[in-house]
């Protein structure tokens, strides 16, 4: 799914930013925080398209894995990696020009607190981007019961579908936090390809882009 994620957000913060989306680095001169950045399969590529990345991590074995393997690459090299949250960074007053939280909210015991230290970490007119997994039945069937008891892609116990958001729902604590939902998309994965692409069906995984108001 991460390159599907990724054509996403390269699509949105190059349209956003006045990038050239063709460019091998459109991201050059753009400060990117990735809130539960895990071993850094976000990040990494991040960097490589020429943002300024700090990848954050409440789970100090992640951290790890990520500077370990960042280290390989020079590219990568320049990324920041930090054991810490999104809340702490936010007592810390970093800005970031995007910050960005994949499949990290589902997790969290505040979402509208998260959010907002999400908020807190953009600057005005910056943009902030969410992907999660939908609270419908559809999800329990495929994130929960396929995913997790039948074809065993992730441990058993890893989402609880009582803490699943809504778009809805998502959209509207993004506003009460200050940011505005400007697009949103839906991943679904074909068993004939093996692989994940774009939809508008957003009954299961979806991702939100969205900027900070300036006032």
């Amino acid at each position: 799914m991460n390159p599907t994620r990724l054509a996403f957000i390269r699509s949105t913060l190059c349209r956003h930013f006045d990038k050239d989306p063709n460019r091998a680095r459109p991201f050059e001169g753009i400060k990117i925080v990735d809130v539960g950045c895990g071993g850094g399969i976000l990040s990494e590529p991040l960097a490589r398209m020429g943002a300024t990345v700090t990848g954050v991590d409440a789970v100090e074995k992640n951290i790890k894995i990520a500077r370990i393997h960042a280290d390989l690459d020079p590219v990568t090299s320049t990324i920041e990696y930090y054991c810490t949250t999104a809340e702490k960074l936010v007592e810390e007053d970093r800005k970031f020009d995007a910050v960005i939280a994949l499949e990290v909210i589902e997790h969290v015991a505040n979402p509208a607190e998260f959010c907002k230290s999400l908020a807190a970490l953009t600057v005005p007119d910056g943009a902030t981007i969410i992907s999660t997994i939908n609270r419908s039945m559809r999800s329990y069937a495929t994130a929960i019961v396929a995913a997790e008891y039948l074809l065993h892609w992730l441990p058993k116990g890893t989402h609880e579908w009582s803490s699943f958001l809504t778009p809805e729902e998502l959209v509207l604590i993004l506003q009460r936090a200050n940011i505005t939902v400007r697009e949103m998309a839906g991943f679904v994965y074909s068993p004939l390809t093996g692989r994940w692409s774009l939809s508008d069906d957003i009954r299961v995984n979806f991702i939100v882009f969205g900027t900070k108001n300036c006032q």
